[in-house]
């Protein structure tokens, strides 16, 4: 058997008890998942079929592949293409039965004529992705194979961030006008569902927050549990003596007789080298320096004297139940979500 250097544990029980939440925040919600690039680095395969089991029934992925790849294993399910048409032959959709989201009109003007379940995305402030605000008008929502119309806050991790209702006004005005009970409307990602149950419609699409991202959101993180613990094994052990440098380009210098431990993940693995001389280890509840530069390949500790708590083949800590991602973000300047999706393929995925 090979032991792989570095892992990251999924809690299963953890993640499906985060979907609930948000399943249970409003009856006749429908909560759908969002798992898009990889289920957030995590694995949309195994998280599509735990969350299918558990009563989850529309997912959405950003990319006709990954929502190709999805359908060739799973017949069951309502997939959700939010990046669109592609360019890709139309039948492609319906081959797949994949509910691509038309984003703009001329996508919309190939699709409405066919017979081929799509959906809309509405700009109402983002500016990214979706069809312009004031062509809403000129759409028909009597097609009977438009199933969604959705839109997407900008916002909505800010709760006191007035955009937020400046695009829920734009959105309900369109509810208002097109009212169809057969279409599902959609404007709340995992933090706009908890802004106020305004904002829950039809459908609310979580997405890192299934996966125990909260962003200090004080709602969330309440009720949201960690799901990740990634995990990466100690390589070596060893004596520096006085005025020694470790890593590259001698950044970091010993100051006395230093015990270190080479850990086998670096940049190469995922993590961020602005940890470098910054970043924490995590053994027996206690936490440990990182030093020196962050190489592709390892990263090494200064385990302070504790040298009978470091073995061979043994594994630390970097994300765990206390330090959780949205810290390592806050620590690498950036989100949760780049924090997962980051991880490579050499990181082995472990579902417990």
């Amino acid at each position: 058997m090979i032991y792989h250097n570095v892992i990251l544990e999924i809690s299963k029980n953890n993640l499906i008890s985060n979907f609930n939440y948000f399943n249970n925040l409003k009856k006749n919600t429908i909560c759908a998942a969002t798992i898009k690039s990889n289920a957030y680095g995590i694995g949309s395969s195994k998280i599509y079929n735990l969350l299918l089991k558990n009563g989850c029934k529309h997912f959405f992925v950003a990319t006709t592949i990954e929502g190709i790849n999805l359908r060739k294993i799973y017949q069951k399910g309502t997939i959700y293409v939010l990046n669109g048409l592609e360019n890709n032959n139309l039948m492609i959709f319906k081959k797949y039965n994949l509910i691509p989201i038309i984003s703009n009109i001329e996508d919309y003007l190939k699709i409405k004529k066919k017979y081929i379940n799509f959906g809309l995305q509405i700009n109402t402030g983002i500016n990214r992705l979706g069809i312009n605000y004031n062509d809403y008008k000129i759409i028909s929502y009597d097609n009977k194979y438009l199933r969604i119309v959705l839109s997407h806050l900008a916002s909505a991790d800010e709760r006191k961030n007035i955009y937020n209702k400046i695009q829920l006004k734009k959105f309900d005005k369109i509810i208002e006008n097109y009212q169809n009970n057969k279409i599902i409307f959609s404007i709340a990602n995992s933090f706009g569902s908890v802004l106020s149950n305004k904002y829950l419609l039809d459908m609310i699409r979580p997405g890192i927050s299934i996966y125990g991202g909260h962003f200090n959101n004080s709602i969330l993180k309440k009720s949201i549990k960690p799901v990740v613990k990634l995990k990466a094994k100690i390589l070596q052990i060893k004596q520096l003596n006085k005025n020694e440098y470790v890593g590259y380009n001698q950044t970091y210098k010993t100051n006395k007789k230093t015990w270190i431990a080479v850990i086998a993940i670096g940049y190469g693995d995922g993590l961020k080298r602005i940890l470098s001389n910054n970043g924490k280890v995590y053994l027996k509840n206690k936490k440990f320096d990182i030093i020196g530069r962050v190489s592709m390949d390892s990263i090494i500790v200064d385990i302070k004297g504790n040298k009978s708590m470091f073995q061979k083949e043994k594994y630390v800590e970097i994300i765990n139940e206390i330090y959780g991602i949205d810290n390592l973000a806050h620590k690498c300047k950036t989100i949760s979500h780049e924090v997962l999706t980051s991880l490579s393929n050499r990181v082995e995925r472990k579902f417990v």
